[in-house]
């Protein structure tokens, strides 16, 4: 058995091929790997012979275990097999609860690591050609989760909705029509927004619209969780939206 030891791995946004050198060079190593619903499966072929691998949930209306019963399995593994890789899916450190999980290894004595991911919340939109910066149109980006553990709209949004920055809003489909009513409420209703649902995956699924009618849109599509909501000019850069820009302009020709 191998010494005792916890890695938080960053599996990246989805797409297998989207998660670095070093992870999975760390998951090779791995004696135990538990695993999210938000890391992709294919990621387990990086398992050597004879690692164990264990889904733990942790997803939306997905929850296998709780964050405490994780802790403790983590504990159990890592005293028990040697080398334990907590894959989380994009980064550990956004919203990935990775501090709880650092804290409870160290309380018995188990040394942590962690390997940065690919955050979705910079990914996704990339991968569809929405930056989300661009000069002459904003200057920043909020990320931000969209409800808080009450389970109430985060008050951040509220400062977002403010600015002229780019707004990233994961973990927010239950809340989507109370968010963008706050949007709406700060002069936004006319405000470009895109939905990306398993983003960089095959099963992706986008729609695109205003602040005022993005929730009907969503829903008339089927959105849900896990998906990432952006709001702002740059969603006009989409690369659909400046095709159709492209043919209206051809159109006129």
């Amino acid at each position: 058995m191998s010494i005792p030891r916890l890695s938080l791995v960053g599996a990246g946004p989805g797409d297998p091929e989207l998660i670095t050198l070093k992870a999975i060079r760390t998951l090779q190593q791995a004696d135990v790997i538990l695993y999210d619903a938000l890391a992709n499966d294919a990621l387990l072929s990086y398992a050597k012979p004879g690692a164990i691998t264990r889904f733990v949930g942790k997803r939306y209306g997905c929850h296998a275990l709780s964050q405490q019963e994780i802790n403790q399995v983590i504990i159990e593994c890592a005293l028990a097999h040697g080398h334990v890789v907590r894959l989380k899916g994009g980064d550990p450190f956004v919203f990935g609860r990775a501090q709880e999980e650092i804290d409870a290894a160290r309380e018995a004595g188990i040394p942590v690591e962690v390997i940065p991911g690919i955050s979705s919340a910079l990914a996704v939109p990339a991968a569809q050609m929405i930056p989300l910066t661009c000069r002459g149109i904003n200057e920043s980006f909020w990320v931000t989760t969209g409800t808080t553990q009450s389970g109430d709209v985060s008050a951040d949004i509220k400062l977002a909705a403010q600015s002229s920055a780019t707004v990233i809003i994961l973990m927010a489909m239950s809340k989507l029509e109370a968010i963008m009513d706050i949007f709406a409420g700060h002069s936004k209703s006319d405000t470009p927004v895109a939905i990306i649902q398993d983003g960089t995956t095959a099963k992706e699924k986008m729609v695109t619209g205003m602040v005022r009618d993005i929730a009907f849109k969503a829903q008339y599509a089927g959105l849900a969780n896990p998906s990432i909501i952006i709001v702002g000019e740059v969603v006009k850069l989409h690369r659909a939206q400046w095709q159709q820009q492209v043919q209206q302009q051809l159109f006129r020709v």
